[in-house]
C-alpha cells in the first residue's frame, strides 16, 4: 500500500523533556565524545514511563502481563484520531458516544494537551480520561487507546481509568503528539521497546497516511 504521508507523533526525549508530576529522570551521560575519542556514545537513563510509552497490565495490576508480554497487534494497524478538543478538564462518555466507536478500534484521543510544548512543565490539569469513558470504551472492545500527556487519569482514587482499560485487556498508550495531526483514520505503529519483566517501556509512534 502507498502512503501519502509519516507522520511522527512522538515525545521527543531530553533531559529538558516533560516529566510526570516534573520527576526528571531523563539523563543523556555522553561517554565518548569525537574531539577526545574520534567516535561519539552515550549512556541514556530513562523511565519506562517518559515520553511516548506503552503501560504493561503490570503497572496497576496485581497479576497483570509485563511488557515483554505486551501482544503487539493492538499496537499496529488502522486506527482513527478523534477530535476532542473541546474537552476542558476531562473525557467522557458524553463525549466519545458521538464518534460511533466500533469493536476492535485503535482510538487516538486529540485533545488540548498537544497544544503543549513538549520541554513545559507539567501541567497538572491535563485533559485525561475518566472512569465513565474507560468503561464505554472497554464496552466498545476496542484494541488500543492513546492520549496526548504523560497519563490517561489524574488524580484518580485506586487508578480507577488504568484499572478498566488494561482489566478489558486494551493496549494503553500514553505520551503522543497530535498537534500536526488532523482527525480522521491512518494506519498506526506503536513499538514499545522489548525491556523483559518491566512494567511499560518508551515507544517510537507513527501515523501512516493513506
Amino acid at each position: 500500500m502507498n502512503y501519502t504521508k509519516i507522520i511522527d507523533i512522538s515525545w521527543p526525549i531530553s533531559p529538558e523533556m516533560t516529566a510526570y508530576k516534573d520527576k526528571n529522570i531523563v539523563f543523556f551521560n555522553r561517554t565518548k565524545t569525537f574531539d577526545h575519542d574520534h567516535v561519539r556514545e552515550a549512556l541514556v537513563t530513562i523511565g519506562t514511563h517518559s515520553g511516548t510509552h506503552i503501560d504493561a497490565p503490570a503497572h496497576f495490576l496485581a497479576t497483570g502481563a509485563t511488557i515483554d508480554q505486551q501482544p503487539l497487534a493492538p499496537l499496529v494497524g488502522l486506527c482513527r484520531v478523534l477530535d476532542l478538543t473541546h474537552c476542558i478538564e476531562k473525557i467522557t462518555t458524553q463525549d466519545l458516544v458521538l464518534h460511533d466507536i466500533k469493536p476492535g478500534e485503535r482510538i487516538l484521543c486529540k485533545t488540548r494537551n498537544s497544544d503543549v510544548e513538549p520541554t513545559a512543565c507539567f501541567n497538572p490539569a491535563f485533559v485525561f480520561i475518566d472512569k465513565t469513558a474507560s468503561e464505554y470504551l472497554a464496552s466498545c472492545k476496542i484494541l488500543a487507546v492513546g492520549i496526548d500527556y504523560l497519563g490517561v487519569e489524574r488524580g484518580q482514587p485506586n487508578h480507577e481509568t488504568h484499572i478498566v482499560l488494561l482489566g478489558a485487556g486494551i493496549a494503553v498508550i500514553e505520551g503522543l503528539r497530535l498537534a500536526a495531526v488532523q482527525p480522521g483514520a491512518y494506519d498506526l505503529i506503536c513499538l514499545p521497546l522489548l525491556m523483559n519483566g518491566l512494567d511499560g517501556a518508551p515507544a517510537r509512534a507513527i501515523l501512516l497516511q493513506r
